[in-house]
């Protein structure tokens, strides 16, 4: 995957949406037909978003999520942040078309240009293993730091190659080089590390046709560094194929 270069400001890398510049105008067609898009659909699910709350989409891409995000709950204020701009442009074009106004942000996951206790919940979306080690890392100390007390990151990603699926098309994809670091134990010991409170796998479950499995992750920012419960707010359908980690309908306000 070719990675770009932001020219404003210190010149750093990233890694496209799409993998490759060139890919990015086939980017919304290739995650529709191969099921990510319902995947990303799904992960809204176990959010228990209010009216007036802000969320933030981190590596938005062309803005789905975060479109869908403000369609579903017009009355939350929703921010996507992305560096790269050109998929900045078509999100900003989704949002004018599907009538809803998100804000777009360009900027780098591990540097968030906004203030502590900024929002009540983060999102992201088959972006982490984007990511070097130590981004990831910083990555989320920044989410910790811009969620409010008792907010919450909601996000999903491929599994790294601790599948145990033995086909070998899933086991060529999940040994690609950007999933190795991948695991949901590093993942969950990264969020941990980073402050962030009860971090747990809530699911797992495959798209591109049953081939690539992905996991589902919840973690808390607590009111205090006393609190140890924090409320839950996983309230999400049970579906076909889905592999459920921790399910619990009966959620505490906080």
């Amino acid at each position: 995957m070719k990675q770009s270069v932001i020219a404003r400001g210190p010149r750093r890398s990233y890694i496209p949406a799409a993998g490759y510049h060139w890919l990015l105008p086939l980017f919304d067609l290739v995650t529709k037909l191969t099921g990510a898009d319902q995947a990303r659909s799904a992960l809204l699910d176990q959010a228990e978003l209010r009216p007036g709350q802000r969320a933030l989409d981190v590596g938005c891409g062309t803005g789905t999520l975060a479109i869908l995000l403000k369609k579903q709950y017009p009355e939350i204020e929703v921010v996507g942040l992305d560096p790269d701009p050109k998929a900045l442009v078509l999100a900003r074009r989704k949002a004018r078309r599907a009538g809803v106004s998100t804000r777009f942000d360009q900027g780098f996951s591990d540097e968030l240009g906004y203030p502590e206790d900024s929002f009540d919940h983060v999102f992201s979306s088959f972006m982490f293993h984007h990511l070097k080690s130590d981004q990831k890392e910083d990555t989320f100390r920044e989410i910790r730091r811009v969620l409010k007390p008792g907010g919450y990151l909601h996000f999903l990603d491929f599994r790294g190659p601790d599948t145990g699926d033995t086909r070998l098309v899933t086991r060529w994809w999940h040994s690609h080089s950007i999933l190795k670091d991948n695991a949901e134990s590093r993942i969950l010991a990264r969020m941990a590390k980073a402050g962030l409170a009860d971090a747990r796998t809530l699911r797992r479950r495959t798209v591109v046709f049953g081939l690539v499995h992905i996991a589902y992750y919840q973690a808390c920012a607590l009111k205090s560094p006393f609190s140890k419960d924090p409320p839950n707010l996983v309230r999400f359908p049970v579906q076909s194929g889905d592999e459920v980690i921790q399910f619990k309908p009966n959620y505490r306000r906080s």
